[in-house]
């Protein structure tokens, strides 16, 4: 017979129990945290004010910027105060809450980066008919679709996790709720968590993947095809942002997911989850500002007129 237990609340772990350590990190984890919430708000209000930035790609990437910021939001606030505080809990309902945001923003994330990729083949693809087959409508369908999709898979899932069964242990072997140290952790209910679990990020991950993968191929073949060398040079400076995005988002989450929950793989997937919880969500606005011409020459012209008016 089971023992099962009446969990109210589960004892997060962290990445360390060395007291030294969690101070320093907590100082970068702030500073970290600090910067990806400015530069992803400071992203959607230079497309929101910039003219130049009115194109399905910005509107696009705004809403990348408004996921990534409640993507860290949803972690790291909670990894802060776990490193400073002395009994590092988080209630049941609270891990709940955490599972269901989590995996309802990752899967907005990588569809919102399959769009996006579909985006970039419509402009180098079909240029003349770019503006008229990517009206403003279309790009509310398509960006809708990422939020619906994402919050019903997600709702799914969390409830998959509500009906997993404790016995005594209610320590997490991660700083978040997190599915796989969850599963690792019950002692009832794992099979159809699990298998689901897996289930769902393959699909999910292979569906976007597959968009994204074919979305560059027909990119090449046209690109291929250009004569000029000024616009083959314009159409690889507009993919390369948005392709190194999507290696290092895709490459850490499949690194997560698509393997069964083992000790190993629980403890090597909380250094990976550092990488796409904090690291990444501050990437993203340095990654589309530091190689796109457009949003560079944006940005100079808010902060002349900015210093002309003072």
């Amino acid at each position: 017979m089971l023992n099962f237990t009446d969990v109210t609340e589960f004892i997060l772990l962290g990445l360390t129990s060395r007291r030294e350590w969690q101070v320093l990190l907590f100082v970068i984890f702030l500073l970290v945290y600090v910067i990806t919430v400015v530069g992803n708000i400071c992203m959607i209000l230079l497309i929101k004010v910039s003219p130049q930035l009115s194109s399905p790609m910005y509107f696009f990437l705004s809403h990348l910027s408004f996921v990534d910021v409640w993507f860290s939001s949803n972690v790291t606030p909670k990894m802060l105060e776990n490193l400073l505080s002395e009994t590092k809990t988080i209630s049941y309902a609270g891990c709940l809450v955490q599972c269901f945001f989590f995996i309802a923003l990752v899967h907005v994330e990588v569809f919102i980066l399959a769009v996006m990729a579909f985006d970039r083949y419509m402009a180098i693809g079909d240029p003349l008919l770019y503006g008229s087959k990517m009206s403003r409508t279309v790009c509310i369908r398509l960006i809708s679709f990422p939020y619906v999709y994402g919050f019903l898979v997600s709702l799914a899932a969390t409830l998959w996790t509500y009906g997993l069964y404790f016995c005594g242990k209610i320590e997490i072997n991660h700083f978040y709720c997190a599915d796989p140290p969850l599963i690792k952790m019950a002692c009832a209910g794992t099979f159809v968590k699990e298998y689901t679990m897996l289930i769902l990020a393959g699909i999910n991950f292979v569906y976007s993947l597959t968009v994204v993968i074919l979305s560059y191929l027909f990119i090449l073949i046209a690109i291929v095809r250009m004569n000029s060398a000024e616009g083959r040079r314009k159409a690889f400076s507009t993919c390369g942002s948005h392709l190194t995005a999507v290696v290092i988002f895709y490459g850490t989450l499949i690194f997560m997911y698509l393997r069964r929950p083992t000790e190993e793989s629980v403890e090597q997937g909380k250094m990976v989850a550092v990488f796409y919880t904090t690291v990444i969500p501050m990437l993203n606005p340095m990654i589309y500002s530091l190689r796109n011409r457009d949003v560079k020459e944006a940005m100079n012209k808010v902060i002349s007129r900015t210093i002309l008016t003072k």
